[in-house]
């Protein structure tokens, strides 16, 4: 069932309109094939058509989205292709991340990361793999700013649609999840200023879904290209 949430204060109608489709699309509450009307999102959101349209071409850059003339817009399956090159991507830059971390960290920035591991803990336990989903972004997204690399992690989370998707259906569909224990793995080496540690977690971490593809795909088989 498709989930609409209130626009936010101060948001833009193509803002609200885009965070809603990507957010919808990336937790699986519109499946690949899924016709995309203007005229529905208009209603639903209370935003014009114009706002709309600015946000599904802003999906179709993101792979997530395909547009057939004659036709119309359609949430595209997930391209392995994509999921390899965000990967790569994600690996290069969070490898870096960490290994600056080891450098600059806080106490109280560790605090904060260990809450947030905590709660994942929580979540994972009482099955809300939603949530983990939030709190693991949020997870990845402090790690760049505990650094001053706010625009990078911008320009990163940009580009991550198809990779996005392959994890949420991990977390649905993979029966021995490993987030959290990797999480608690990197920043303890973090802690120990073990830069070589934390780069080689952080890149097992982000290939996990190498590991998980055979399951997903027999879980989700229509998902995939």
């Amino acid at each position: 069932m498709v989930r609409y949430r209130d626009r936010l204060a101060g948001e833009s109608a193509k803002a609200y309109a885009l965070r809603e489709l990507n957010d919808n699309i990336i937790n699986m509450e519109l499946k690949p094939g899924t016709l995309i009307s203007e005229n529905e999102l208009s209603r639903i959101l209370g935003v014009s058509r114009t706002p709309i349209r600015e946000a599904i071409q802003e999906l179709v850059k993101a792979q997530l989205i395909e547009v057939f003339p004659q036709r119309g817009s359609y949430v595209a399956a997930i391209s392995f292709d994509a999921v390899e090159e965000a990967a790569f991507l994600r690996r290069t830059l969070e490898a870096a991340i960490v290994e600056e971390l080891c450098d600059c960290i806080s106490e109280d920035q560790l605090r904060k990361l260990y809450e947030n591991i905590d709660l994942q803990g929580y979540y994972l336990n009482n099955g809300m793999s939603d949530r983990i989903m939030n709190l693991d972004n949020e997870f990845h997204e402090m790690l760049f700013l505990m650094c001053g690399k706010e625009q990078t992690y911008r320009l990163m989370h940009s580009a991550m649609g198809q990779f996005d998707r392959m994890r949420a259906l991990s977390l649905y569909s993979v029966k021995e999840i490993k987030i959290v224990s990797d999480h608690r793995n990197i920043v303890d080496a973090i802690k120990k200023r073990d830069r070589e540690t934390a780069r080689s977690l952080m890149i097992k971490h982000l290939m996990r879904y190498k590991l998980d593809k055979e399951e997903v795909i027999k879980e989700y088989p229509d998902y995939f290209k």
